[in-house]
């Protein structure tokens, strides 16, 4: 995602791919003309320090769906796209899709979504099995919230019927 500053520090509104202009390529987006940030990949040792890291999470968790994808991509892509940061953060980008199919009103990418992060989170806790907390979460927890968000799909409003500012799943359990 760009480096778009905005005056209370949030998009003014989360991208809906189809209903809202798209925030880079589209001259009405809130992100047009900002140059993409690439950020250093992320340290296990010193995953506090990453801003690419917290932002995601923080737009993940005011329902900016769709930009914390974006925020996540870019560490993904330093990881090299292969092992087990890379799957993490492959597992976040999912969960990110998966509110963004909510607001596109689309069930079954809301499942597929939930589901491919449930698996990619299960395989790096097996990974990463010398150590139960890793990068601020608790291991366990990712695939858990996955299969919750996947178990309670059905009773979001989809489509029309979510809001289209603010959450829809409730925060990711992390550890300080």
């Amino acid at each position: 995602m760009g480096t778009a500053t905005f005056a209370d520090g949030w998009p003014p509104y989360t991208h809906i791919p189809g209903q809202t202009p798209h925030p880079e390529s589209d001259p009405r987006g809130h992100s047009h003309g900002q140059p993409r940030v690439v950020p250093p990949p992320l340290e296990p040792e010193r995953w506090q320090t990453s801003a690419a890291l917290a932002r995601g999470l923080a737009l993940f968790e005011r329902g900016f769906y769709w930009e914390a994808h974006e925020a996540w991509e870019g560490l993904w892509n330093a990881a090299g796209r292969a092992g087990p940061i890379a799957d993490l953060l492959k597992g976040l980008i999912h969960l990110a899709a998966a509110g963004v199919k909510v607001r596109e009103g689309r069930l079954d990418g809301v499942l597929s979504h939930a589901e491919r992060a449930r698996q990619l989170f299960t395989e790096v806790a097996a990974h990463v099995a010398t150590s139960r907390v890793w990068l601020g979460f608790d291991l366990a927890e990712p695939a858990r919230y996955a299969t919750q968000r996947a178990a309670t799909a059905a009773t979001l409003p989809l489509g029309a019927d979510a809001p289209p500012l603010g959450p829809l799943f409730p925060p990711l359990p992390r550890v300080a």
